[in-house]
């Protein structure tokens, strides 16, 4: 029915990853569709060279020179590529705009996506999606699915699809941990407090693992992660590398591929590594596993369900900071269990 299409998806990372999974749905039901996504500059490596994206538009909406004219610009482009259709996984008014002038013949947009209020935003679009599930109740995965099922009269699902490349950096990285028998990353800061577990939970889940088994450790993160991953090493006494701001997200997904366990909290690096099947255990402080767990078989996902979770609290609002019981109720003990079992396994 439809040939070009145009997705904007102008999110953070892990949704990102998430949104492919709709995409894979398309192209397995409409293999010569073709699929061009709109994404910000920080989370294009998870699109570009992806099985199920044929090409890339990057705007960086909050660059000084995205003036009128640099939009104006964008929009003669976005006309002169001749999409027949676009749809939003993001509900954001820039993206909205951009599509109505550029005078795309068929617009969608879901009734929600991030949460249950209404938006003006819709009446910019031609086909508002309805989705009557519970957020909270339903992987995210699933409602964006859900997006492209109702719209195209679709049955089934599909998981999220990651580039996989070659990783000489990847490579590089790796050697230089020490020999053994196990390599083991962790990721220890989330994008805000109530996602990040404690300095010294993460110290004693190291400490103890390094007692039982032969394993080598490092921790990823984003270039601003890296001050903070060294305070946790310094906790931890030393011993671990920090590659922090080292990857890209190919490099990321890389490493996670040649690695025996991932030990992280709630991020978008959580989700690049579900797809690469490793053995994970994540831990969710105010977010809630039922809606990001990661889409993997050899996952678990640890929380301590409080019944003020989910919430949108900052972290000096939560009523038991600074030590969120949502963090603090998920046990080292916990996290030991999970991991003890599938080292064992292997």
């Amino acid at each position: 029915m439809f040939r070009n299409i145009l997705v904007n998806a102008l999110v953070n990372l892990g949704d990102v990853v998430l949104t492919t999974s709709a995409l894979a749905l398309i192209k397995k039901n409409f293999p010569q569709t073709r699929i061009t996504m709109l994404v910000k500059p920080v989370v294009k490596d998870a699109v570009i060279d992806n099985p199920v994206v044929d090409d890339v538009i990057v705007l960086d909406y909050k660059a000084k020179e995205n003036s009128i004219a640099k939009m104006r610009e964008l929009i003669k482009e976005i006309r002169r590529r001749r999409f027949d259709l676009a749809i939003s996984f993001d509900r954001k008014l820039r993206p909205a705009l951009i599509t109505f002038f550029a005078r795309i013949p068929r617009r969608v947009v879901p009734s929600k996506v991030f949460d249950d209020n209404k938006s003006s935003v819709t009446m910019f679009y031609t086909d508002v999606v309805e989705i009557a599930h519970d957020l909270n109740q339903t992987l995210q995965a699933e409602t964006y699915q859900e997006i492209v099922r109702k719209f195209f009269k679709l049955e089934g699902h599909a998981e999220p699809v990651f580039p996989k490349k070659n990783s000489p950096v990847a490579d590089e990285l790796l050697a230089r941990l020490p020999p053994a028998r196990f390599k083991i990353a962790l990721c220890v800061k989330g994008t805000f407090p109530l996602k990040t577990w404690s300095k010294e939970y993460f110290a004693e889940v190291v400490r103890e693992l390094r007692k039982d088994y032969d394993a080598a450790f490092f921790i990823v993160g984003a270039p601003n992660d890296r001050d903070y991953a060294e305070e946790v090493i310094k906790e931890i006494g030393g011993g671990v590398e920090n590659f922090c701001g080292e990857t890209s997200l190919t490099d990321l997904a890389e490493l996670f591929r040649r690695a025996d366990l991932f030990i992280t909290v709630d991020t978008g690096a959580t989700h690049i590594a579900a797809t690469t099947g490793i053995k994970m255990v994540t831990m969710y402080g105010c977010t809630s596993p039922d809606r990001w767990h990661p889409i993997n078989p050899n996952a678990v996902a640890l929380t301590s369900r409080e019944s003020c979770c989910p919430c949108t609290c900052k972290a000096e609002e939560c009523p038991t900071y600074p030590k969120p019981a949502c963090l603090a109720n998920v046990t080292p003990a916990q996290v030991l269990d999970a991991a003890r079992k599938f080292l064992s396994d292997k």
